[in-house]
């Protein structure tokens, strides 16, 4: 709608009815769109300003700058030269947020307002994932208590006051839309449940759903309300809640009606009215002049900034989505991949730490970045667009990481219990890869991991960078707070990317790398821990395309030994609900060529159209083990030298006996060095199997062996080596003619 419609709408509310309170349940300021971002939000405090907002609980977003940030700029008064971008007019409360140190209350917990004979309380709290959500280097100094406990304290205060009606404005939120998960097992659930009967409603936010519910408290059964209203507005200024309070002369609260007030409608575009798919949005109250002034004034300032070109990208860079085109936190991401490169690429210099890894967590991409692309790809990337994917100005930290600490720092994309989401996946640097089985217990997911084509050493250290709520252990990632020798570079996450697209796309528009950077593998139920020469190998694969439709994503993937195809097959890239990573799925079966030399073998997948390559965990090949036959295998040769080009060859005989007895049936394979050069069977009942080394086989030492299996295909018999030697031929040496006898000199001379 648009502040000054939301503004229009609390106006023609408060003339309706003067006894009103214009409250919210936080992140008014935080990760906003371009307009707010680049004037540090001061537009969006002077528009809620001038709508009257009265009070607000603290949402995650006021603390991105930090509590000090909170406190003495964004609570503080505004001054021209001192403080011109604070100023916020409303009281903001937080009774579960508590100084470290003292357990003194950091910020006010509850707020009254007295209409003249009735009083109304309103009781604030925020998230207690917070920590999780912001720099814990911003919040260093607080404390963030369980919610239930701190309200009801409060609560409990407030009525003992002679306090009339209390609501708590709250940043926390159902996980659905249903009213059922209102009061579910969840985090919200825990805080509706928890609440005791003096709270009389409950305003949420967070989640970003809108929702109305009306929830039955116990303790009120007899009284002329018996339900409490639980609500949340959505996001993005597309409603109002409106909670209607009736009391009786006593201030004793006979009756409540709870509204979701939109504040836009949808209607039949004027210009088209005879095409019911041509619709508009139109507003539902008229806007404040003041507040319209503030955002045209915003709009333009920024406009001004942001319209610089920063170059050019050759198609989109899009965060994950799942199948509703729904943000998925948890998925592999072009975007989230560019960001991380750009921030190794801007501290890989002596001065920043010389970055060889950059981790970027999904949470501080705000949006995809398309460009202009009216006319279609290559389009221009402007500085609104790119600030607008990042508008946290989050500085870019380097430390250094032994290769065990990278591993952690991997694992804990698995989040913790509890967490606001399960699974978040980090946005990867260039060069860097791993490959992970998703099936394996916490801890130990990660199952190996690359920088180039070296694997990562676990007692070695690496120079990494992060975004300072990153490298504080942000969003559960504690490991990389442990970070030894950390530095702040001063450069912003933003600035990092303005310079890397001056460097990369100044020219040439810069191209979407659609390799994936970690490979989910899997091996089934029961696999063995070993296989033989010969043996087929079974897995899954998983984690093989990004989710988003125009995305360049892998039809077959092929896996290989070296220069060796095995097999290609097919990749499942269909989309769904879950936040995960594990998009782009193939089932694997391969048979290990017979002459795989025992020891350690290394299997590498690639794909067919992005070029993804990941090499997959490392198999042990064992000998083949001594068979239980009593069959004998005798091997000879004609000859032990052979001359290369001259004659037929060298005549192998392979003759079968088992106790005495010829051997019918069955296959001899030969080898030479070790190498499977042919495949005889032996002739008749005569037990003997022939094979002719050929006269073009390559010059030096050769080690023939041979190996029967029966008929069955179960035992396989080896025979003795032969050594055969090939030797240069030697040129025929032509024929001298035979010398004449001298001439008789005649008589007498």
């Amino acid at each position: 709608a648009g502040a000054s419609v939301l503004a229009g709408a609390v106006e023609q509310l408060r003339s309706e009815n003067p006894n009103t309170v214009f409250a919210a349940a936080g992140d008014l300021i935080g990760a906003s769109t371009f307009e707010s971002f680049i004037a540090h939000d001061k537009p969006t405090i002077d528009a809620l300003n001038a709508a009257g907002l009265e009070v607000s609980a603290v949402g995650n977003h006021e603390f991105d700058q930090g509590y000090d940030d909170l406190v003495n700029r964004v609570m503080a008064p505004y001054n021209a030269d001192t403080n011109p971008y604070g100023g916020a007019k409303w009281k903001y409360l937080g009774a579960n947020v508590k100084m470290k140190d003292s357990g003194n209350p950091a910020l006010d917990p509850t707020w009254v307002k007295d209409f003249g004979g009735v009083q109304v309380g309103f009781i604030g709290a925020v998230t207690e994932h917070l920590n999780e959500l912001v720099s814990p280097a911003g919040i260093a100094d607080l404390t963030i208590t369980d919610i239930p406990k701190a309200v009801n304290k409060e609560a409990d205060i407030l009525k003992g006051e002679g306090v009339d009606i209390i609501v708590l404005l709250v940043h926390e939120g159902a996980p659905t839309t249903s009213c059922d998960s209102v009061t579910g097992d969840n985090d919200f659930g825990k805080i509706v449940n928890g609440v005791n009967e003096n709270v009389d409603a409950i305003v949420s936010g967070h989640t970003h759903l809108t929702y109305n519910c009306m929830v039955p408290v116990p303790a009120w059964q007899g009284r002329a309300v018996t339900e409490r209203p639980v609500v949340s507005a959505g996001q993005y200024g597309y409603n109002l809640d409106q909670l209607l309070f009736t009391t009786d002369a006593a201030g004793a609260v006979k009756a409540v009606e709870s509204n979701t007030i939109a504040l836009t409608k949808q209607v039949q575009d004027p210009k088209y009215p005879e095409d019911p798919k041509k619709t508009i949005w139109v507003a539902n109250f008229p806007g404040v002049d003041e507040v319209t002034d503030i955002v045209a004034k915003a709009v333009a300032n920024a406009a001004v900034l942001g319209a610089k070109p920063l170059g050019e990208i050759a198609g989109p860079f899009n965060r994950a989505k799942t199948s509703d085109a729904m943000e998925n936190r948890g998925g592999e991401s072009t975007l989230g991949n560019l960001v991380a490169e750009a921030q190794r690429w801007a501290t890989e210099g002596a001065e920043s730490g010389g970055a060889q890894i950059a981790f970027m967590n999904p949470g501080g991409l705000r949006a995809d970045m398309v460009g202009s692309n009216a006319n279609g790809y290559p389009a221009t990337l402007t500085y609104q667009q790119a600030a607008t994917v990042q508008p946290f100005a989050n500085t870019l930290v380097n430390m250094t990481l032994t290769g065990a600490q990278i591993k952690t720092v991997l694992e804990q994309q698995w989040q913790p219990a509890g967490s606001s989401r399960p699974f978040l996946r980090l946005g990867l640097s260039a060069g860097f890869t791993y490959t992970y089985d998703p099936a394996a217990a916490a801890g130990s997911h990660i199952t190996g991991m690359w920088l180039g084509l070296k694997p990562i050493d676990n007692t070695a250290t690496y120079s990494v960078t992060a975004n300072s709520f990153l490298a504080a252990g942000g969003d559960n990632f504690a490991e990389l707070g442990k970070g030894a020798n950390p530095r702040d570079t001063g450069k912003t996450d933003l600035q990092g990317m303005v310079d890397y697209m001056a460097a990369k796309a100044a020219t040439t528009p810069l191209p979407v790398d659609y390799t994936q950077r970690s490979v989910g593998i899997s091996f089934p139920e029961g696999a063995p821990s070993s296989y033989q020469a010969g043996d087929t190998v079974s897995l899954a694969l998983s984690s093989l395309a990004f989710s988003t439709p125009p995305d360049l994503k892998d039809k077959t993937v092929t896996i290989s030994i070296g220069d060796q195809k095995l097999g290609s097959f097919e990749v499942d890239n269909t989309v769904g609900m879950d936040k995960w990573d594990e998009y782009g799925t193939a089932n694997v079966k391969v048979t290990l060529p017979a002459d795989l030399p025992a020891g350690v073998t290394t299997l590498t997948v690639t794909g067919d159209q992005t070029g993804t390559m990941a090499q997959l965990p490392s198999i042990l090949v064992e000998a083949a083990q001594v068979p239980t036959s009593t069959v004998k295998a005798s091997l000879s040769a004609k000859d032990t030298t052979l001359e290369q080009g001259k004659g037929n060859g060298v005549k192998l005989t392979v003759e079968l006996r088992d106790q005495g007895q010829k051997v019918r049936g069955g296959m001899v394979s030969i080898f030479d060095n070790g190498k499977l050069i042919a495949k005889v069977a032996p002739k008749g009942g005569s037990g003997k199997a022939d094979y002719v080394l050929p006269n073009t086989t390559s010059l030096g030492v050769h080690v023939i062996t041979a190996v029967y299996t029966d008929a069955a295909g179960i035992d396989s018999v080896p025979s003795n080596e032969v050594t055969i030697e090939v030797i240069a031929g030697k040129k025929a040496e032509k024929p001298q003619k035979p010398q004449q006898a001298p001439k008789a000199q005649k008589a007498g001379k």
